[in-house]
């Protein structure tokens, strides 16, 4: 398993599974989001701060690798790394793994950016400066 820059556990629950009994696949994608919040926050960075200067952070691209299947009451942790792609865009790594067994369940390269009140990308300075800490 990598060196993650933060870590959030969770456990599946049953309404969250197909008729397979499989975590419905766009499931996963809350999963991720969930802990790119927890760790923008653990950041020090307030989303409804920026929202009120008029900046939006947005996913502008999603992959997912699927592994394995998790099921109803499966404990599993998602890892993630943030990393500076360009002067606008940044990038997640995210993956899941299943507890205590640690099998890798997903691999997720999440890539965003900020958007201004004009529809224009703007990054804020508390992300460009977050960026260059974990750089």
């Amino acid at each position: 398993m990598k060196e993650y820059q933060f870590q959030c556990e969770f456990q599946v629950r049953d309404y969250e599974c197909d008729m397979q009994g499989h975590v419905n696949n766009a499931v996963y994608l809350s999963y991720l989001e969930h802990s790119r919040h927890e760790f923008i926050k653990e950041l020090g960075l307030d989303f409804a701060e920026l929202v009120k200067r008029g900046i939006s952070l947005v996913v502008i691209r999603a992959e997912l690798d699927y592994k394995r299947a998790l099921v109803s009451g499966d404990r599993f942790m998602v890892g993630v790394i943030l990393e500076k792609i360009s002067p606008l865009r940044y990038r997640f790594i995210q993956d899941i793994y299943l507890l205590p067994e640690k099998k890798l369940v997903l691999k997720a390269r999440v890539t965003g950016t900020g958007v201004n009140a004009k529809g224009k990308p703007e990054l804020p300075g508390e992300i460009v400066e977050a960026l260059e800490r974990l750089g």
